[in-house]
């Protein structure tokens, strides 16, 4: 999601005489100001703490044994956790007027790593979202595309990707001295517009289109397989199967649904017109066309950093969608089985268990990505 906020270029002498766009919004738009001063330490706190023990268990061997899937949602953690990292330099810069990034090379090195690791998550989400769509949908080319050593490889072409696409970033932001703030590159307007909106176009909405609609194929493809009644018949085998995919469904429609949402709100933008900008701070305060702006920014900002959410919170899908992540955070819990008074958390040792994939005629294919070849007891 594009959490930088494009006005700069437009509102250069308002931000000017309010000290910044921190200033400017701080005294026209409050709401804007304060949504962001309150709902992103929540998801900062809950994301310095779940994204890491995501990206340890998701790592860690026993899960990604023979588990494409974990591949993708270990470097979905880590991504996720170094952009709330940099939301964190970015909120303080823009809304409590800390000097984090004010400076030549700083303006432009930090834009490019601030949209990296966006452009990573929204990737990383589609391609296990296709992978999962191979899987369930064409189990005969499962074998072949889905392996923990092609995760890998693809996980380094997107990272590769994604840095190619952020490196303009570059060469639209700069420092300018004089007002002493990062802003876009002057003279490059028309330049800016086009590249942010095309790019924005397809990684913020084209692409978790098209992860709605693999989601869509796979979930057709499981309604036909429960009634044929093989996924009945598979039941209890395939249980971690449906746990497995429950949970890439479920963290693949949580981005879709806030991507989206930040997304539109932020490219209504062009359809809002903005105020005279000779106006004084009454005049401003008074005028309809200012006031239509600022009610937008105040509903954009709000929305946007409740759709931060997902850089966040994908601890708690795991958790409530993957019984396989919950024993693993036992374990952690439990500091890998040493810890026995807490024996009672586990009922019984899971040993070896095993999910198979089913092609629609209900025959079994394959095991699935996911094998748990260890025990939990201790």
């Amino acid at each position: 999601m594009n959490n930088t906020t494009d006005m700069t270029p437009i509102l250069q002498d308002a931000i000017s005489r309010h000290m910044g766009i921190g200033g400017f919004l701080e005294a026209f738009a409050p709401a804007s100001i304060q949504a962001e001063r309150i709902v992103p330490p929540v998801w900062w706190v809950i994301g310095f703490l779940g994204n890491p023990v995501c990206a340890v268990i998701w790592y860690g061997r026993r899960m990604r044994r023979n588990n494409s899937s974990a591949v993708y949602l270990g470097s979905l953690a880590v991504s996720d956790f170094l952009f709330l990292i940099l939301h964190l330099m970015y909120n303080l810069h823009t809304v409590w007027g800390h000097d984090i990034y004010n400076a030549h090379g700083a303006c432009e090195a930090f834009m490019f790593f601030f949209y990296l690791p966006q452009y990573m998550s929204v990737s990383l989400v589609a391609a296990f979202t296709v992978e999962r769509y191979v899987a369930v949908c064409h189990p005969f080319l499962k074998e072949k595309w889905c392996t923990v050593r092609r995760a890998f490889i693809v996980v380094l072409i997107l990272l590769i990707f994604c840095a190619a696409l952020s490196s303009g970033q570059i060469y639209l932001w700069s420092y300018h001295p004089g007002p002493d703030h990062c802003s876009y590159r002057l003279g490059t307007k028309e330049f800016v517009d086009v590249w942010n909106w095309t790019v924005d176009m397809i990684m913020f909405a084209a692409v978790p289109l098209l992860v709605l609609l693999f989601n869509v194929l796979v979930l057709r493809e499981i309604i036909k397989l429960s009634s044929n009644g093989v996924i009945t018949r598979q039941q209890g085998r395939s249980s971690g199967n449906t746990a497995s995919t429950l949970t890439l469904l479920s963290v693949s429609f949580f981005l879709v649904v806030t991507q989206l949402a930040a997304t539109v709100v932020l490219n209504i933008q062009v359809a809002i017109p903005v105020g005279d900008l000779m106006l004084s701070d009454d005049e401003i305060r008074a005028d309809g066309v200012w006031s239509s702006f600022f009610t937008y920014m105040d509903v954009r900002k709000i929305v946007e950093v409740v759709c931060l959410s997902h850089f966040a919170c994908y601890f708690f899908v795991y958790a409530l969608t993957g019984k396989h992540f919950r024993r693993e955070v036992l374990y952690l819990l439990t500091c890998h089985g040493k810890l026995h008074c807490l024996d009672f958390l586990f009922k019984k040792a899971h040993k070896g268990e095993r999910y198979s994939m089913v092609s629609s005629n209900g025959h079994t294919l394959a095991t699935d990505t996911c094998t748990t070849a260890y025990t939990t007891s201790m």
